[in-house]
């Protein structure tokens, strides 16, 4: 939550422009200048926002399904509150879009639309899934003649942990593998259809061609600026995070790890990402800024691998579409800070400040540090501020003024968060007084 802010911070504030690069970090744009090192290292670790987000939400399916089914909820019932719980954000989206450009733009999709579509279609998942391990174990099971296939792999407390496989057969066991496979499956195709889709393969041609599909097809897969739509979330280019989620979900709640396991297993499965990242760097697969790199290091040296000439080269990823560089370096450091906060004790989690009040109310949060960054630049901005030489986003035809990369920008986003810290603090308390299907609790 905190690195997201800085990222929104940087722009509403004009500290820098928003990417590593001055161009942003699209698919198959042509880069030609690095950021300020501030804003390059800045935004190299905002980029595990979004992937944090997403993957979280599919794992939040997980824990949601498992508690509604204990509570008795029928799948109707799931798929009504997934919808709705889709709506509301694609309204609070619509709200946010009005705020800051008016009726000019019909969508504008800053990430909450991509959130709502994924969400649902991980429920859905989720359901079909579950539905699918508990009929066809028991089919199975009654088709089979082997008494030993019935027979529970787990008993007594054990069993009861297990809440995620059905029936606790060898049939229902196989068919959970099964389903894990085909998720990972999943999760790896989704992300790549990023790459296949490309409407250049994801290298930087001469003439550049533009998505030659319908405006309804290219919302779904691609970036879009329109004069009524503006979308840098295409919702199905970031599904893959949430079908990884979700596989991480139903291992982690299929049965009491302890906590050592957990860390190491997530320790180690970053670093498997990470080394997947460095092949994509070293054979150049999976990117989607092939020949790209036009810095004057690329250009004095035009032979080699444009990623192996620089520090920043290397670590240079496409986030709109996210590549499959993308996915494996953000998840792999996600991860990463998985294993980090699983060891950490909990009575030292619980209190880093800020963190868990910002975190137990992130859907308010998000929409608050919005608002209030937007107050605060239309204050300090005109005051303290100067001409950054560059459109304004909400006004491309007047120079944005903002504070610079200076002291006033650090002292102006830490006030930012010392504002929100007592509002979310007492949001995540008034939630908590609220019944389990209150829309508040959404928030």
């Amino acid at each position: 939550m905190i690195l997201q802010s800085l990222d929104h911070g940087a722009l509403t504030l004009g500290a820098w422009q928003h990417g590593v690069a001055v161009e942003t970090e699209g698919d198959g744009t042509i880069v030609n200048h690095w950021n300020i090192p501030q804003a390059w290292v800045a935004r190299t670790l905002t980029h595990l926002c979004a992937p944090g987000f997403m993957f979280l939400l599919g794992m939040g399916v997980v824990y949601f399904g498992r508690s509604r089914t204990k509570l008795g909820w029928p799948a109707w019932k799931m798929i009504r509150h997934f919808a709705i719980r889709a709506i509301v954000l694609i309204i609070i989206n619509q709200l946010l879009a009005i705020t800051f450009f008016g009726l000019k733009l019909m969508l504008f999709n800053i990430v909450l639309v991509a959130l709502a579509v994924n969400y649902f279609l991980a429920g859905i998942i989720w359901l079909v899934i579950n539905a699918s391990e508990h009929y066809l174990s028991r089919l199975l099971d009654y088709w089979t003649t082997d008494k030993d296939a019935r027979r529970p792999l787990l008993t007594g407390q054990a069993q009861e942990a297990q809440t995620d496989r059905d029936t606790g057969s060898r049939t229902a066991n196989m068919l959970w593998h099964i389903n894990n496979v085909v998720l990972l499956a999943l999760a790896v195709v989704t992300i790549w259809w990023n790459v296949w889709f490309s409407p250049h393969e994801g290298h930087c041609l001469l003439e550049q061609s533009q998505p030659s599909k319908s405006l309804w097809f290219t919302f779904w897969f691609y970036s879009v600026r329109t004069e009524h739509v503006m979308s840098g979330f295409p919702p199905l280019a970031w599904l893959s995070f949430a079908i990884l989620g979700l596989l991480y979900g139903r291992i982690v709640t299929a049965r009491p790890w302890k906590p050592a396991a957990v860390n190491a297993s997530n320790a180690a499965f970053g670093v498997v990402l990470l080394v997947l990242f460095v092949f994509t760097r070293l054979f150049q697969f999976g990117n989607l800024s092939e020949d790209c790199l036009q810095m004057p290091e690329q250009l004095a040296h035009p032979d080699k691998n444009q990623y192996l000439v620089s520090f920043r080269s290397f670590f240079y990823i496409i986030k709109y579409p996210p590549s499959v560089a993308y996915f494996c370096f953000t998840m792999g450091l996600n991860h990463l800070l998985l294993a980090m906060f699983g060891a950490l004790p909990a009575n030292v989690s619980r209190n880093i400040p800020t963190l868990m009040n910002f975190g137990t109310s992130a859907l308010f949060f998000y929409v608050a540090h919005l608002l209030l960054l937007m107050l605060v630049s239309r204050i300090v901005n005109p005051l303290f501020g100067h001409d950054l030489g560059r459109p304004d986003m909400r006004d491309p035809t007047k120079n944005q003024l903002g504070l610079g990369p200076g002291l006033g920008f650090w002292i102006t986003w830490l006030a930012v968060l010392a504002i929100l810290n007592p509002l979310c603090k007492w949001y995540g308390r008034f939630k908590s007084s609220k019944g389990a299907d209150s829309i508040w609790r959404f928030f």
